[in-house]
This record gives structure tokens, C-alpha cells and sequence, in this order.
């Protein structure tokens, strides 16, 4: 393992030379020298040095705000460098726009899957790049194709297959198959792992096998060091926007990785005094969610949070968690059943009603959901709490206090941004979710729907959350915590519900399952355990 130097300079990266470390004298496939990125009030970027061998997995890994994004979008042509060379196979290349990268073979699967969920998997892979004949799709052709792909890569679509039908990892191979599409030799996957469960991490990291075996070199972000190590040939780590160094995963475990990118010692989620109350803060009572067609996303579903008690949902996406927090949050009406939050019924009542009887929120698309990612960060500070202090004034808003709330925000929550000024769209994934994560626990809410608390964001301020979190169950706030890192569900949950096909399937012990297990039961593999 290369050694992380102190100043954070190019001096004391570490870095190993183009012969050393894995690989030896594999030819680069990429390599970036000296690569600085500026914004307004902010360094993305400084002297970053990276070098990516042709046909390796190349882990990049860092804290939130490290730069990472900011790198990848430069590579992939979305920012134009202010310092610095970008070589593709030894050759300097200088990129407009993504078009330019796509054009030389860089593409690019963001966190965020861009596809058309009404579009079948074809038209997703082909859309924008379309084959032709007499002006028109030639559908036979695109069909050849995406079969061909999906074949020669072991990604096993259907191209007939609507989107909106897919889970979570299937949309992923299918973001990976539109890269393909286009020619990409160099894949860039941005947080890949972050919505998936065991098995299909299993079966993404197969399709990276698959890849390697044909030539083609992916650049791997993530948060998940555990899962850097198993799939990455090498590592490079950033912290601040600078390069500081190297490791093999061979020989680096996931607590050095840790130390290198935030200075500290790799987080576990651990709950071993139970804080549970008998008064309950959540009732929900034969629920139903309707769709227009089809099965119900949520099917008579009964569960009870008490004060002082972590409930935990685990479930593969698409399994009817988002609708359930969505009914709970009143943002959809309910065929049947009944929500009490403590002795209130409130199923008829708005969601402002339910934010205003103590009810949180910390949704699970935060650009959806949660955020306003245009406006100013003092704006979205008070977003949901726009009626109470420190919010209003009288009638009208008090945008000294809220700005004054949201610096306090950012300093005890680590957001990282100029100020309160700041546009949230300028905002790294990771420092937008800690801005959220701040402005519900400062309502001190009685009830804190957690929906993947955690992704996106690095190891320390993972821990950082864990323990807000720990802290308020002890001190009596309920948390129905929605979640695919299933370590953390495991770790922080006082009970333990699967959801799937909309209903819940059985209720486990957190002290005595195993991740492996729990990613079977979510699966349908497993079908022992003790009904809810």
C-alpha cells in the first residue's frame, strides 16, 4: 500500500510510477497529469495525477466532496479542465462535451440512471443513436444488437422488456449496455453498488469479470471499501480534491483505505442496548396502496415504530418501500387501513399537518424529494419547515435566521460549500444528503422516516449519521429506517421487517441474521422465516 503523505501534495501522493504496482507494464488506457477544476469559491480539483491501465477495474475512492465527480465529469467531457492533460492510450485528448468522450470511447453510468421507464430496454439502449433504414429505426437491427451486447457480456436482457418493469439491477445493466451501445472501450460506473443487494453486487461484479475478459477498462467510484477491495485491480485514493495516494487491494484492508481517505477508522453500525419504549409512535394498520393496474405496491401491510425504537424495512427496490413511505408521508391515498401517529389518526390529513405533528423526512431520491437543486441552500434548509422557526417571522419568511441556521448546519453536519448562498445543485451527492440529514434531525421530529439515510455519502460521515441516529432512538424518537446496505440495516435496527411484492414476509432477529441470509429472504429464495 502506497503511504498517504501529510500536506496532501503531489510530493507525497505515493503514487507508483507506470511500471509499478498492479499490472506492471500494461499499457494506460488513461491517464490524467496535473488536472485542476475551479468553481466559484471552490477548488473541485487540484493537481490530481491518475493512471488506469487497460483492462483493470480502477477503484476511485474518497470522502464526500473529494472530488471524485468532478474528475469523472471532466474525463467524461461534462467540465473542461482549467490545468492539465487528459491522455486516452497515450494520446492528448481535449473534449467539448460528452459527445467528444463518447466519440473516443469514454462512457459514463451515473448514479442517477437516466432511462425512460415507458421505453422498452431496446429503445432505452438505442435512444439518440439509433440504427436506420429509409429514415426510419430499424428495429431488426437494433435488436441484433442489444442481443449481441447482452450476450457477449453476460448481461441477460430482454429487449422487448418494458423499463418500468426492471428492478433496480437489471436498469443497471441496461445504463451499461447503452454505453456499450456506443462503442465505450473505458467505462465509468459512479457509486454502481449503492441500491443493490448482495446477490446482485455478486452478479454486477460477474458482469465486470465479463468486461475485463473482453478488453475493456472500467473506473469503479465507491463508497463501499469492502466492495473496492474484492472488485478493483488498483485503487487510487483523493482527499480534498488532491490526489494522496495508492494502494493494492491485495495487500490494503478496508480500515487503511478508511484512514487514507478521512483519517479515521472505518465506521460499523452497532446498537447493543435496546432503548425501546412501550409507547407507540407509529401505527400502521392493514394498509393498502392501489395501483391502476395490477398488483397493489402495498398490500395490507401492519407494523408499529415505539419511542425509542429503530424498525427497519429491508427489501430488493421496487418491492413497495417507497410507496409505503410515501403513505405514511401522505403523499398517496390509501385504498384501506389506517396510519396513527401516537394517538392521532392522521390518514386523511395533509402532509404539512403530519410535518407540523412531529413527523420527519429524509427521502429516498433527494433530487426528487428532497431538495430544491436551484436554489440556495438556506432555501432548502427550511424546505418542509417553512411554517415553523427558525423559518418565519410572524407571517413572512426570516431569511436572517434561516440563513444563520443553515451555516450552523453546515457546521455541525460537515456540509461542505462556500455558504448558505450556495445553489444546492453546486453541492457534491454526499454534502447534499448531510444538508438533509441536518435539517430533519434539527426539527427533533417524534417520528424520522430514514429512507437510505446513508447513500451516498463516505465512510465518515456515514458513521457521523449512525450515530445521530443511535442518539435520538436513545433519546425517544422513533425511526422507520428504509435502506439497501443491509450492514447497516442489520446493525441499527431493533426489529427487523422484509418487504416483498409489496407485502411484508417476515419479521427477523438483527442480532442473528446474516446479510446473505437477509438478501435471500428479500429474494424470495428464503421463505422460513416467521410471518409479520
Amino acid at each position: 500500500m502506497a503511504t498517504a503523505g501529510t500536506s496532501g501534495g503531489p510530493a507525497s501522493t505515493g503514487l507508483t510510477t507506470d511500471g509499478g504496482g498492479p499490472g506492471g507494464g500494461t499499457p494506460l488506457a488513461v491517464e490524467l497529469r496535473g488536472i485542476t477544476k475551479r468553481f466559484p469559491g471552490v477548488v473541485a480539483n487540484k493537481d490530481i495525477e491518475l493512471r488506469v491501465r487497460r483492462g483493470e477495474v480502477h477503484a476511485i475512492v474518497g470522502e464526500n466532496g473529494a472530488g471524485k465527480s468532478t474528475l469523472m465529469k471532466t474525463l467524461y467531457g461534462m467540465h473542461r479542465p482549467d490545468e492539465g492533460q487528459i491522455l486516452l492510450d497515450g494520446r492528448e485528448v481535449h473534449f467539448r462535451s460528452p459527445a467528444d468522450a463518447i466519440a473516443a470511447g469514454i462512457g459514463m453510468v451515473h448514479q442517477h440512471f437516466m432511462l425512460a421507464d415507458n421505453f422498452t430496454v431496446l429503445e432505452n439502449v438505442v435512444l439518440g443513436s439509433e440504427p436506420t433504414r429509409g429514415g426510419r429505426l430499424d428495429r431488426a437491427e437494433a435488436r441484433r444488437r442489444t442481443r449481441e451486447i447482452s450476450d457477449a457480456y453476460a448481461l441477460g436482457l430482454d429487449p422487448d422488456e418494458l423499463v418500468e418493469d426492471l428492478g433496480v439491477g437489471d436498469r443497471q445493466r441496461v445504463e451499461i449496455a447503452k454505453v456499450l451501445y456506443r462503442g465505450a472501450t473505458t467505462l465509468i460506473l459512479d457509486e454502481p453498488t449503492a441500491v443493490l443487494v448482495p446477490q446482485e453486487v455478486d452478479e454486477l461484479f460477474g458482469n465486470l469479470a465479463e468486461l475485463k475478459r473482453e478488453g475493456l477498462t472500467v473506473i469503479f467510484i465507491s463508497h463501499k471499501l469492502d466492495e473496492v477491495r474484492k472488485v478493483a485491480d488498483s485503487i487510487t485514493v483523493i482527499r480534498r480534491g488532491t490526489t494522496v495516494g495508492t494502494a493494492d487491494p491485495k495487500t490494503t484492508t478496508a480500515r487503511q483505505l478508511a484512514e487514507m481517505m478521512v483519517g479515521t477508522e472505518l465506521p460499523s453500525p452497532e446498537i447493543r442496548t435496546s432503548t425501546v419504549r412501550e409507547t407507540p409512535v407509529l401505527q400502521l394498520r392493514d394498509v393498502t396502496v392501489a395501483a391502476p393496474t395490477g398488483r397493489p405496491p402495498v398490500d395490507d401491510v401492519t407494523l408499529t415504530v415505539r419511542e425509542g425504537e429503530v424498525v427497519g424495512i429491508a427489501g430488493v427496490e421496487g418491492n413497495g418501500q417507497a410507496e409505503l413511505v410515501d403513505a405514511v408521508m401522505g403523499l398517496r391515498h390509501l385504498a384501506a387501513g389506517t396510519v396513527l401517529l401516537g394517538g392521532d389518526d392522521i390518514t386523511a390529513w395533509s402532509t404539512r399537518a403530519r410535518r407540523e405533528a412531529g413527523l420527519g423526512f429524509i427521502p429516498e431520491d433527494r433530487h426528487r424529494q428532497g431538495m430544491l437543486l436551484e436554489a440556495p441552500l438556506w432555501e432548502n434548509r427550511i424546505l418542509g419547515h417553512q411554517t415553523r422557526p427558525p423559518a418565519v417571522k410572524g407571517p413572512f419568511i426570516d431569511r436572517r435566521a434561516a440563513r444563520a441556521d443553515t451555516a450552523r448546519i453546515m457546521r455541525d453536519y460537515d456540509v461542505r460549500a462556500p455558504g448558505p448562498d450556495t445553489l444546492a445543485v453546486a453541492l457534491s451527492g454526499g454534502n447534499q444528503q448531510k444538508l438533509i440529514v441536518g435539517r430533519e434531525m434539527s426539527a427533533a421530529p417524534r417520528l424520522l422516516l430514514a429512507a437510505h439515510p446513508t447513500r451516498g455519502v463516505d465512510v465518515g460521515a456515514q458513521g457521523a449519521i449512525w450515530r445521530l441516529l443511535e442518539a435520538a432512538r436513545a433519546e425517544g424518537m422513533g425511526i422507520l429506517l428504509i435502506s439497501a446496505d443491509l450492514d447497516e440495516l442489520i446493525g441499527l435496527s431493533d426489529t427487523l421487517h422484509v418487504m416483498l411484492r409489496g407485502r411484508l414476509v417476515a419479521t427477523l432477529d438483527p442480532s442473528a441474521v446474516t446479510p446473505e441470509e437477509l438478501g435471500g429472504y428479500m429474494t424470495g429464495a428464503r421463505t422460513t422465516a416467521g410471518a409479520a
